[in-house]
């Protein structure tokens, strides 16, 4: 039975029991496939309540360091930690001295547009939501008390004030230590793409996971540089696949994939980060898109955070957390990385005006932006119930499947019916609705079977107005029965 320490604990309980158990498992103290104490068992012999052993398993159990068998109880998963060689320690601890350190739903129109078209799939922020006059104040204050500041040329990074306020950010939220010469400020995370292709090489191979954001591969293609696909199961980007393609560099959304929302396990995160250190010149790409909205127990580790050889690119944006039209972006290069670009693309400006890098540096540090983050979530959580709901309400539960893990802005609807996916998007598209099948979002579905994407649809509930869903959905399951 396990004995940890409980005392001059300054976190919540159960997430101590989880770091401790995470820790174990890691270290292989805990086996794979060791059974492990049933809740009522460890609660009792740590004098802890079941409910925080729960939720301790629960966060295990998401992040995919244990796994549950009906009836059975619980067991560790099979972990292997990647392998560091002494060059990659050498250059990672070299070049941390010397350069001192989001996918989204493809672009559409508001629940409601201006034409009347009803989406379903909508990613645009809903209005009520944007801390205007807070935003406003800092802007208007930043103007009038740095004004000289402001019409200085920054480094080709962005502001340091908004670089370390965005370092103090993630070092709280995602528990990732990164110096602020590591961050990268741009004016979207396409931008961003452009100036990684350039420092990566041209003559790398990408490889995007197959369902994905389409612009990436847009992206991509118009910068010239080839790009393959790999599927997904359900803990994420194969790795097996990966192998077979030749790919150098990997692009994923780990925490929450748009667009199956799938979470990548831990075994599998480790497996990723074991093939990136196998080769030089092999990278991750991680787009963190989408992560402050884990609704449920606490946010899932970062790959950058897990990465102990420097194979690892963060990305993140603020244009899902505050507003779509906020086009300010961030990456996190490794140290040795971040080297690289101040020797070879330290020409280039940074692409967001000294205003607005201000501005948002003043939010994220003063604390606005986790308030903000917070309220989001209660905001997003409320209407999230909301909608499943009504769609409960109207919807016989043998014509509809809700598919999610209660993380990000969207879920997959599946509906059954008997017309195609083009099809059905076509009638509802005579009633003045608009919805996206998850198919749109495969660029090669050759050896997978019509079930995993036929009669899915992406519901993005951010902005659907809830006054008019009862009568969509209404509208939506006519044209299931005919």
């Amino acid at each position: 039975m396990f004995t940890y320490d409980f005392t001059d604990i300054k976190k919540p309980l159960y997430q101590h029991l989880y770091d401790c158990i995470k820790s174990d498992i890691l270290a292989s103290v805990l086996k794979s496939g060791e059974k492990l104490p049933s809740k009522r068992a460890l609660a009792e012999n740590l004098k802890l309540s079941v409910v925080t052993v729960e939720n301790a398993y629960t966060q295990l159990a998401d992040e995919g360091y244990i796994y549950s068998e009906p009836k059975k109880g619980f067991y560790v998963a099979e972990i292997i930690r990647p392998e560091i060689s002494t060059s990659e320690e050498r250059a990672a601890s070299g070049a941390t001295t010397t350069a001192g350190q989001g996918a989204a739903a493809q672009n559409s129109a508001s629940s409601q547009n201006a034409s009347g078209l009803f989406n379903f799939s909508s990613n645009v922020s809903p209005e009520e939501t944007f801390p205007f006059s807070i935003w406003a104040r800092l802007m208007r204050e930043s103007i009038t008390k740095r004004k000289e500041d402001a019409l200085l040329n920054v480094t080709c990074s962005g502001l340091k004030e908004l670089r370390c306020a965005i370092a103090g950010h993630l070092s709280s939220f995602r528990g990732m230590t990164v110096n602020p010469e590591q961050i990268i400020v741009g004016a979207g995370t396409e931008y961003l793409y452009g100036l990684l292709i350039q420092l990566l090489g041209r003559d790398k191979i990408f490889c995007l996971e197959n369902p994905g954001y389409r612009k990436i591969a847009n992206v991509y293609e118009s910068n010239g540089v080839k790009f393959v696909f790999c599927n997904l199961d359900e803990k994420g980007i194969k790795v097996d696949e990966i192998s077979r393609t030749g790919a150098d560099i990997i692009h994923t959304s780990p925490t929450h994939h748009f667009p199956t929302g799938i979470t990548m396990s831990a075994d599998r995160r480790y497996e990723l980060l074991r093939w990136a250190g196998q080769k030089d010149g092999r990278f991750i790409i991680e787009d963190d898109y989408d992560s402050e909205f884990r609704l449920n127990g606490r946010p899932i580790p970062s790959l950058q955070s897990l990465d102990n050889s420097g194979r690892v690119i963060y990305m993140n944006t603020f244009s899902k957390s505050l507003a779509h039209t906020i086009r300010i972006s961030y990456m996190v290069l490794p140290p040795a990385l971040a080297k690289e670009f101040y020797e070879r693309l330290s020409f280039y400006t940074c692409t967001v005006s000294n205003f607005e890098q201000y501005t948002l540096a003043r939010f994220i540090s003063e604390g606005y932006f986790e308030k903000h983050i917070n309220r989001m979530r209660l905001f997003y959580g409320r209407k999230r119930k909301t909608v499943l709901d009504l769609i409960a309400k109207v919807f016989n539960p043998s014509d509809y499947r809700i598919i999610e893990n209660d993380s990000g802005l969207h879920f997959i609807l599946y509906l059954n019916t008997k017309k195609t996916d083009d099809e059905f998007v076509a009638d509802l598209k005579k009633h003045d609705i608009q919805i996206t099948p998850l198919v749109s979002f495969y660029s090669e579905r050759d050896g997978l079977e019509n079930s995993i994407y036929e009669h899915k649809f992406i519901v993005n509930y951010s902005n659907i107005d809830i006054f008019l869903l009862e009568k969509k959905l209404q509208i939506v399951k006519k044209v299931l029965s005919y």
